[in-house]
């Protein structure tokens, strides 16, 4: 079981490539139900394993590797879901799709969305954007809220964080805003890594152009994730790194607000 829901590891090597290629068996890190954050209300954000991205200061390394996730049947998590759709419905929440990186199980995610949606229930993606090719327009169909993550505003700094470009998170979210689907941008304030003005600029600039977008957090980097690193062999190369002051998040925040952008 993975927090109550029953997990598909009995199913042979083949019939889980099968189940992954179809959307019927994706792969889970964890699930669990948060109130005012990772979209609006009370949600049961589904952390799905894998990611292409290896940001430097990732607080769930632990999710880059499919490999480190549980095989669980789409029914079952839809089963779960649904367990929770009166308490979606009373605070206006509903369900978010995280990683590690959603887009990387497309067929998994597309069939957990549509699934939410017959429920009437609210889907919000959280996404990097790297891999937006990978959802179509048919999917973004089944999306209500594009939870953006937008690690830096310069390519250098971009791959400097990630290992990976720019460009394809930038063009996916003018495809999401395109289509009308609602944009929040979140952005991770890292002393020494992504505080620099100019690239704090890029990004609320990006941000502004995106006309659908209803909402910036600008989340202070944090060292909580730093045991897991070590845990898992990994070279932390933030480990001396300080969070920001109080004082440099407000900077940053005033930044998005000089652009008419409702900012937390």
């Amino acid at each position: 079981m993975l927090g109550g829901i029953p997990t598909a590891e009995h199913v042979s090597r083949g019939d889980l490539l099968l189940g992954q290629r179809s959307g019927e068996i994706g792969m889970l890190h964890s699930w669990e139900l948060v109130t005012a954050v990772d979209g609006p209300g009370t949600r049961m954000t589904t952390f799905l394993a894998g990611c292409p991205l290896r940001c430097l200061y990732c607080h769930n390394p632990d999710t880059m590797s499919a490999r480190r996730g549980v095989p669980v049947l789409a029914g079952d998590l839809l089963d779960r879901i649904t367990r929770y759709r009166s308490v979606f419905t009373a605070t206006g929440g509903g369900i978010t799709l995280s990683g590690g990186e959603a887009l990387a199980q497309p067929a998994f995610t597309r069939r957990i969305l549509r699934g939410a949606k017959e429920l009437g229930i609210h889907t919000a993606l959280d996404t990097s954007g790297f891999l937006g090719a990978n959802c179509d327009d048919s999917m973004l169909a089944d999306v209500d809220l594009v939870l953006l993550d937008v690690k830096a505003g310069d390519e250098p700094t971009y791959h400097r964080v990630t290992g990976r470009r720019l460009a394809p998170t930038v063009e996916f979210g003018r495809r999401v805003a395109a289509t009308g689907v609602e944009l929040w941008v979140r952005f991770v304030l890292v002393p020494g890594l992504t505080d620099a003005p100019a690239t704090i600029k890029a990004v609320a600039d990006y941000a502004a152009s995106l006309s659908t977008l209803t909402r910036v957090e600008v989340l202070p980097f944090h060292q909580l994730g730093r045991d897991k690193w070590a845990e898992l062999g990994l070279d932390y190369e933030l480990a001396t790194t300080v969070p920001p002051t109080a004082e440099q998040v407000a900077q940053a925040r005033a930044i998005f607000t000089a652009r008419g952008l409702k900012t937390y």
